[in-house]
């Protein structure tokens, strides 16, 4: 049995080794960058979990990657940008996209140069910022992990690309998309308290962009005021 588990895990390491550099390495899933038809690309990897039985996590996973590709096609359609979808494995459980060229918000937000917080490049990202997610939540799509870290201001066109709908779902409920935008806010106020209230000229986006935002916007303060006693009570 002990040499079955090497032979295994030394064939998993060969054929992530075949898709190309990994760039990061997360609970469910590896990231790398590589090359498909002669263009640059990302390949996601879902890889198997080893306490579910393997028909089962075979299953879950081929499931999970449909759901994946169906919404970012579906962000796509209702007026989100995206990384175009190259290609879907069943076999290898991976999923393959372009790459998208240019900084991710993250990183701008966190540059050496602070951002002013009107009339600028500031202002300008986080309009896009609220016209994408009011877009998608207007849509009936939940992307489920609004970060900073997953939207990339492509360098050429300046466009606000969406980007890891791997926790994305559907729902038309207003506290799936209060929960979406707390998510965003705790993640603004926690690495770019810095560059002023970003969160503000997001959701005024949001609320020009979107026709459902007063249901959404009066659940998000329910959903900020459960937060706060989170926090308080421990």
């Amino acid at each position: 049995m002990e040499v079955e588990s090497v032979d295994m895990e030394a064939t998993e390491q060969s054929e992530s080794d075949a898709l190309g550099k990994l760039i990061q390495q997360g609970a469910e899933a590896r990231v790398y960058e590589s090359v498909f038809m002669g263009r640059r690309a990302i390949i996601k990897e879902r890889f198997s979990k080893k306490y579910r039985h393997p028909v089962l996590d075979s299953k879950l996973t081929q499931k999970r990657l449909l759901g994946e590709a169906r919404n970012v096609a579906k962000a796509r359609r209702l007026g989100a940008a995206t990384p175009a979808l190259f290609a879907v494995d069943y076999a290898l459980h991976t999923i393959t996209f372009e790459f998208v060229e240019g900084m991710s918000v993250k990183d701008i937000l966190l540059g050496s140069d602070p951002l002013p917080s009107s009339g600028g490049k500031l202002e300008s990202i986080a309009t896009k910022i609220g016209v994408a997610i009011a877009r998608i939540h207007d849509g009936g799509l939940i992307h489920g992990d609004l970060t900073t870290s997953n939207m990339v201001v492509r360098s050429d066109t300046q466009d606000l690309v969406m980007i890891d709908f791997g926790l994305s779902f559907t729902s038309t409920l207003p506290e799936d998309k209060a929960v979406d935008l707390y998510v965003l806010e705790r993640a603004l106020l926690s690495l770019h308290s810095a560059s002023g209230d970003v969160m503000e000229l997001i959701l005024s986006a949001y609320k020009k962009s979107s026709k459902l935002w007063c249901s959404t916007l009066n659940k998000l303060a329910q959903v900020r005021m459960r937060g706060r006693k989170r926090v308080m009570i421990g």
